[in-house]
C-alpha cells in the first residue's frame, strides 16, 4: 500500500520551482553578501531582492524584515530580545496554546530571571478575548505574544482586537504566524503587531529558512554576537539560497492561496464527513 502524507502542518516538500530558484545560489552566486567584491554584491542584491518580495507580501517595509533560520529562532528573538531589551518590565503575557518556540522561552525567564508569566486562556473555539488580555496586562509588561493560527486548532486569532489593547497601553505584541503565513492573508500593519515570526517549510520552501518583521521603532536585543549582518539584529553569514527559496515559496503561496484555501476547505469537508 502506497503511504499517503498527511502531516503538511509540521512540513512540506520542497516545491520544485523553490529548488529551481536557489540552486544558483549553492554553487554559482555563492559569496558572503557581506564582502565587498563581485561575488558578494551579487549575493546581496539576490538577498535584498528577496527581503522586498517578502516584505511586499505581508505589507512592510524591507528594513523591517530580518532573515533567521526559521520560526523557532524568530519567536525567540522576539521573546528574548524584547525582555532583554527592557529589563524593568519584568511581566510577560502569552496565549495558553502557543507552541512551545513561544512558550519554552517565556518559561525560562519565567524561571531563571524571575519574570512573571501569565496565560492568556482561550474560550472552547480556542480564541482569546480582548477583555481577557486587558486585565492580564499590567504596568510592567513587556510583551505579549498570541499566534496567529494555531498548528493544533485551525483556530485563526483576531489579533487587530488584541494588538489595540497592546498598543493603547504601550505594550509590545508579538505574534507567530508560522501556520497563517502563505494560506490566509497576513498584512502586519492590519493586524497591528510590533513583532512577526514566519518561516518556509510549512509552504513548500526549504528547512532553515524563516524571517522577523520588526516594526520600525521597535528595539529589540540581539540574543548573539558576531558581525553586523542582519543590522546585528541577526549576526552570521546570511543563508542567500534560503532567503532566496523562502522569498519564492511565498510568492507561489500568495498566488495559489485562495485557489488552494478552497480546494483543502472542500477536502477537509469532505474528509470529515466519510470518518463521522
Amino acid at each position: 500500500m502506497e503511504p499517503i502524507y498527511l502531516d503538511h502542518n509540521a512540513t512540506t516538500p520542497v516545491d520544485p520551482e523553490v529548488v529551481e530558484a536557489m540552486a544558483p545560489y549553492w554553487n554559482d552566486t555563492y559569496g558572503n553578501a557581506s564582502s565587498a567584491h563581485s561575488f558578494g554584491r551579487d549575493a546581496k542584491v539576490a538577498l535584498e531582492r528577496s527581503r522586498e518580495t517578502i516584505a511586499g507580501i505581508i505589507n512592510c517595509q524591507p528594513s523591517e524584515l530580518y532573515f533567521t533560520s526559521g520560526g523557532t529562532e524568530s519567536d525567540n528573538i522576539a521573546v528574548l530580545g524584547a525582555a532583554y531589551q527592557y529589563p524593568k518590565r519584568k511581566h510577560i503575557v502569552v496565549g495558553s496554546t502557543e507552541h512551545h518556540a513561544v512558550i519554552e522561552p517565556a518559561e525560562y525567564l519565567h524561571r531563571q530571571l524571575g519574570y512573571e508569566l501569565d496565560l492568556l486562556p482561550v474560550d472552547s473555539g480556542g480564541f482569546s478575548s480582548p477583555e481577557q488580555l486587558e486585565q492580564l496586562i499590567r504596568d510592567d509588561t513587556v510583551l505579549v505574544s498570541v499566534m496567529h493560527a494555531n498548528n493544533e486548532t485551525g483556530a485563526i486569532q483576531n489579533l487587530s482586537s488584541l494588538t489595540e489593547i497592546a498598543r493603547k497601553h504601550d505594550v509590545l505584541f508579538h505574534t507567530d504566524a508560522v501556520q497563517s503565513i502563505g494560506k490566509i492573508v497576513v498584512d502586519v500593519k492590519e493586524l497591528g503587531v510590533d513583532l512577526l515570526s514566519l518561516t518556509g517549510h510549512k509552504i513548500y520552501g526549504a528547512k532553515g529558512t524563516g524571517a522577523l518583521f520588526i516594526r520600525q521603532g521597535v528595539k529589540i536585543a540581539p540574543l548573539f554576537y558576531g558581525g553586523a549582518h542582519e543590522k546585528k539584529r541577526r549576526p552570521g553569514t546570511e543563508n542567500v539560497a534560503g532567503a532566496v527559496g523562502l522569498a519564492r515559496a511565498l510568492e507561489i503561496a500568495e498566488k495559489r492561496r485562495e485557489a488552494d484555501f478552497a480546494k483543502l476547505t472542500r477536502l477537509a469537508d469532505e474528509f470529515t464527513t466519510r470518518i463521522t
